[in-house]
């Protein structure tokens, strides 16, 4: 007696689909985690920036700390108000401020760490002195001053 087996055409098995949700969860996850939305909430107006013709644009922003000079959005207060991080404060408040981001850096980042001074058009030419003059006293020399790329004779027309 003999039998005969037929053999079945085997197919590709189909795709799992079961491990789908878990791999969509885990790119939300790190994208939400990595994903910077805003560094700064400006308390002053935003900064007119002056125009210069010569403009370098800076290598490592993550090794910059940023000086807001501007007007009260509000008008209430005359004068020049400075933002550093998230607060207005006053310019004896600058020295405090950049020993607080040279605490976040490792010790081979701080000689690279710059102070970029993003003052309006406007500002008073004293009050960017006087923040000058605190950099000066804790030896943070590395100064930019945030412009627009333009020719300055269009700042005098303004």
């Amino acid at each position: 007696m003999s039998t005969k087996f037929k053999k079945k055409k085997k197919g590709t098995p189909g795709i799992s689909t079961a491990s789908l949700p878990d791999i969509v969860f885990m790119l939300l996850f790190f994208f939400m985690v990595t994903t910077v939305m805003r560094e700064t909430d400006l308390k002053i107006k935003a900064p007119k920036l002056p125009q210069a013709d010569q403009v370098k644009k800076l290598e490592k922003k993550s090794l910059v700390s940023y000086i807001y000079v501007g007007k009260s959005k509000d008008g209430k207060v005359k004068g020049d108000l400075i933002q550093l991080n998230d607060k207005i404060s006053d310019v004896s408040q600058i020295q405090s401020f950049i020993f607080a981001e040279r605490a976040k850096h490792s010790e081979a980042e701080i000689p690279l760490l710059t102070t970029s001074i993003k003052a309006d058009m406007n500002a008073n030419v004293g009050t960017i002195t006087d923040i000058k003059q605190e950099l000066r006293e804790i030896n943070a020399l590395k100064v930019n001053y945030s412009t627009r790329k333009g020719s300055a004779i269009d700042n005098m027309k303004n």
